[in-house]
């Protein structure tokens, strides 16, 4: 069903006027439709920094799989993308914080192929795709293939049930495209550190082109449960601009079938989670 829709969606961009370095949107405020021309985010982009390993700065450090893989395993330097440096918990949420990042590679979402949310799908190592109409941008990434929609002629509407990625609503401010994301399931983290949220979540995204090749991408991140206040990231986002960039697939389950589910095979002989431990109750 993923690739009929991303499908339906390039053939809809491709009948419409592609190639623009602009287009006309419909903005509706106050029961009143106003038609301003809005930069054409259509295109695929990818973030280029560490990220999704920490939002936080921080320095390279071993994973269990170095063992095996070697230099090529380890977690790379970064610098911090918050605004300020460092993201401002709550007590007893940084306490929570902790004991994620002590046990993150069983831990961690992503590890087992769960969708990453928002706004770390944004910086996660692989590329995606944004698709632009006036009444809805649909954006494909190319980790696991997830998708979202963002609807740009909803304004108050809300979400029947939390999902992993919650519900996106846009509208323009300018040249800058503005999303409200609510309603994501708590399950998901911000990044590979063990940076969490609560129910409550909710995120600002705000998209704004620099030029023809680079968006500068902010998410302004609230959740009075979890933070003393809201805090923001920011960081550029890369036009891909190679000849035939595309999306590929990262059909990642089978990838995290091992760390899920090893020890359940019949063969399985001894530990293989990715920190080296036996579960304790052999589930």
């Amino acid at each position: 069903m993923k690739f009929f829709k991303l499908l339906s969606w390039i053939l809809l961009i491709s009948l419409s006027a592609c190639s623009r370095e602009s287009s006309t949107a419909v903005v509706t405020s106050n029961d009143e439709s106003v038609v301003t021309d809005a930069p054409d985010l259509s295109g695929i982009w990818q973030a280029m920094n560490t990220a999704s390993w920490n939002l936080e700065g921080h320095t390279a450090s071993k994973m269990p799989v170095t063992t095996v893989l070697g230099a090529l395993g380890g977690i790379p330097a970064g610098m911090s993308v918050i605004e300020g440096g460092a993201i401002p918990y709550l007590p007893d949420a940084l306490e929570q914080r902790n004991r994620n990042r002590a046990d993150w590679t069983n831990l961690d979402p992503v590890a087992k192929c769960y969708i990453p949310g928002v706004p770390r799908s944004t910086y996660m190592p692989w590329p995606f795709q944004i698709l632009q109409t006036d009444r809805e941008i649909f954006i494909a990434y190319e980790f696991g293939s997830n998708s979202r929609s963002i609807f740009m002629d909803r304004p108050g509407t809300q979400a029947p049930l939390p999902s992993w990625m919650g519900y996106s609503l846009g509208r323009w401010e300018g040249d800058t495209l503005v999303v409200d994301v609510t309603s994501q399931v708590p399950d998901t983290w911000l990044d590979a550190s063990g940076n969490y949220h609560g129910p409550s979540l909710r995120v600002e995204e705000r998209y704004t082109m620099i030029d023809n090749n680079h968006i500068e991408y902010k998410a302004i991140i609230d959740d009075p449960d979890v933070y003393s206040r809201p805090w923001t990231i920011s960081m550029p986002l890369y036009r891909r601009i190679e000849e035939g960039a595309r999306l590929l697939e990262y059909k990642c389950v089978e990838f995290g079938e091992d760390l899920l589910y090893d020890h359940l095979r019949q063969d399985y002989n001894g530990p293989k989670a990715l920190d080296g431990t036996i579960p304790e109750d052999g589930a």
